[in-house]
């Protein structure tokens, strides 16, 4: 396995974070928590931005990313033009981020979905490949010339 996996959020998603950071490393994953660090009340764009920019760079192959709704944290990491984020709710959704729109960041809504399913939602979305064929030209479209 030995992924590079980068994981944030903000303040609703705080114990989601931990215990995902728990679990991912102890199946093998080198993880780094981008915070935040505490359950305060935070802003989000401060830590999605740089997890997003250190993902851009190459150091980290994919993210995870979890606030109240999801959608914050979406909406900051696709700021990025080597980022796509895709909010998931379900197990289908995880595994087709990644087969059709090679998603390399997951956002999770920790207000909306349980822990036990934020996990399965990970672990789909860490271990799923990209398909490429088709859906590669598609992709290449995304980014904002």
């Amino acid at each position: 396995m030995g992924k590079k996996i980068a994981i944030g959020g903000d303040h609703a998603g705080f114990e989601y974070k931990g215990k995902l950071v728990e679990k991912l490393t102890s199946l093998g994953y080198e993880v780094k928590d981008f915070g935040p660090y505490s359950s305060a009340s935070v802003d989000y764009p401060d830590f999605v931005h740089p997890l997003s920019s250190a993902i851009e760079k190459g150091e980290f192959e994919l993210g995870i990313v979890i606030c109240g709704s999801g959608n914050g944290v979406a909406i900051t990491a696709n700021k990025h033009q080597g980022i796509r984020a895709s909010l998931c709710w379900n197990k289908e959704l995880a595994a087709l981020a990644r087969q059709h729109n090679n998603a390399n960041v997951l956002a999770l809504p920790a207000r909306f979905i349980s822990y036990e399913l934020a996990e399965k939602l990970a672990e789909i979305f860490l271990t799923t490949p990209f398909e490429g064929g088709r859906h590669q030209n598609r992709v290449d479209k995304i980014a904002c010339k």
